[in-house]
């Protein structure tokens, strides 16, 4: 069962509430300079030249004066609970610059995502949190950029597994 803070779930129960759900997307790779981070609300004003619109949040460390959460136009599909299949999403970034193309084809390893649901009022109280996530494929249309990311498939592991012998495991056998 995951956990919702009261104001959530005060949201989640009125006919209608003011309360903002944001999606902030922590995006990381070898080749990258620096983190990308995206949110999904223009939450306030982060510069006036250039216009830039952003979430402060203290999630996975990030210094809230100095790095801020970007706003990108996009919608996010989150990770389903459902229990057969690995946790899978989508972010569906509109496709507002070459730059944007460019980076996403720079990557030839896999980039790793993470990504955390919070209310834009109060963006240090995490709702959602899912860690670990990977870029598996982007496909890029004129109009825009869809990232599908996943977490590695718990039957991918190795079968069968290593077995408890006096080589591998010498201290269970004394």
């Amino acid at each position: 069962m995951r956990r919702v803070s009261l104001n959530a779930r005060a949201a989640q129960d009125a006919d209608i509430s003011g309360e903002v759900y944001v999606a902030l997307f922590e995006i990381t790779h070898e080749s990258l300079t620096e983190t990308v981070r995206l949110s999904t609300d223009p939450t306030e004003r982060i510069t006036s030249d250039p216009l830039v619109y952003g979430t402060r949040s203290s999630w996975r460390g990030a210094n809230t004066a100095t790095e801020p959460w970007l706003w990108t136009i996009a919608s996010a599909l989150l990770p389903s609970d459902m229990e057969d299949t690995p946790t899978s999403a989508s972010l569906v970034l509109e496709n507002l610059d070459s730059a944007m193309v460019k980076v996403v084809r720079s990557f030839t390893s896999l980039a790793t995502v993470n990504m955390a649901v919070v209310l834009a009022e109060t963006p240090d109280v995490i709702e959602a949190e899912y860690l670990g996530l990977q870029i598996l494929s982007a496909d890029i249309d004129a109009g825009s950029i869809t990232l599908a990311i996943s977490r590695e498939e718990i039957e991918a592991e190795p079968f069968p597994s290593g077995r408890m012998t006096r080589d591998r495991f010498p201290g269970l056998h004394l």
